[in-house]
Formats: C-alpha cells, sequence, structure tokens
C-alpha cells in the first residue's frame, strides 16, 4: 500500500501515512493472552506513573478484561505486525455526566514502536470503534508526565476537560466525533 492512502480492514475505516500494512487488531484471548496483558498494563503504569504500583491485583485485572471482552470484543484488542504482538488496546462504552462516552482504558505500543507514528493508526481504529457504538464523543485519560502521548491525542483534535487526581494526578481529555 502506498504512503497517505484510505483503506479499510474489516469494518474499520483507516487512513494510513506511514505505509503501516502489516497490522493486524484481534480481539484479546484471556487464556493465550493473559501474562502478555498484564506485562503490557504494568509497563503502561511505568510509563505514565513511573511506577506500577497502582496496577493492582492482577486476578481482578484479568476478570475485568473478561467481563469487557464479552460486552465489547472489538474494543479489547491486541495489535500485532507480522504476528508479532507490539501493543494494546482497551475501550469501552461507558456514561460520564449522565451521558454514553466511548472511553479508552489503554492505547499501549511496546517501547520500540513508540514514536513511529503508530499512535495515529491506534487512534483511528478507536474512533472508528466509537463512531460504530454510536457515541458523540470519547474521553481518555493521561498522566501530565506523558507528554509524547499528549501530544498525539493533542494533534488528534482531543482537548483536556479537566485535572482529577485520584490515585494519581491525570488529565482528562475528550473529542468530539
Amino acid at each position: 500500500m502506498k504512503e497517505g492512502n484510505l483503506y479499510k480492514r474489516g469494518e474499520i475505516l483507516f487512513y494510513n501515512k506511514i505505509g503501516v500494512d502489516d497490522l493486524n487488531f484481534r480481539t484479546i484471548d484471556i487464556e493465550k493472552d493473559k501474562d502478555m496483558i498484564i506485562k503490557f498494563r504494568k509497563d503502561s503504569y511505568v510509563v505514565s506513573f513511573g511506577t506500577e504500583e497502582g496496577f493492582g491485583d492482577e486476578i481482578a485485572y484479568i476478570n475485568r478484561i473478561r467481563e469487557r471482552v464479552n460486552k465489547f470484543p472489538n474494543g479489547q484488542v491486541i495489535i500485532e505486525e507480522d504476528n508479532k504482538p507490539i501493543g494494546q488496546m482497551e475501550l469501552q462504552i461507558r456514561e460520564f455526566s449522565g451521558n454514553e462516552i466511548g472511553y479508552v482504558n489503554l492505547f499501549y505500543l511496546i517501547p520500540e514502536y513508540r514514536g513511529k507514528g503508530l499512535g495515529k493508526e491506534l487512534i483511528c481504529y478507536a474512533e472508528n470503534f466509537f463512531r460504530k457504538s454510536n457515541v458523540s464523543e470519547y474521553h481518555l485519560r493521561v498522566s501530565p508526565d506523558n507528554q509524547r502521548a499528549i501530544r498525539l491525542y493533542t494533534k488528534s483534535g482531543m482537548v483536556m476537560v479537566c485535572e482529577e487526581d485520584e490515585e494519581y494526578l491525570v488529565w482528562r481529555m475528550r473529542k468530539l466525533l
């Protein structure tokens, strides 16, 4: 595929700017992927907060993902390149201030795939998922220290809504679709 083409994978439309043709998004298989998704999620805490302490209980995490896979199978995905897992996304529909919104629990790429323009592909997948789910906006929360992620989100049209301070300080960002 040439650089800068619109293409379709299944029901999802993508705009490919970097010529990445070999990405595959597949639903998480809890039994097969359990150790990997725990590792990916813990690393996301280290990247965001400098420690994996806030991750919590592994069994509780696997149970949450199992429930989400049942409810949103196309939103709980492993990203692969040439059959090699390189990332993970956790997307769902939830309520916020009385409205149903899309929510990104996790955008994750392994370290050697960060900064290569693939985040745009993840955002494109997520936005198509949310549009198909008939929501008009989506949110995510990001550590204010994760400037690389904030730049990506801002360039994609997201805006900061507020600061939230539960276990860690995070910025809630949103985009209207």
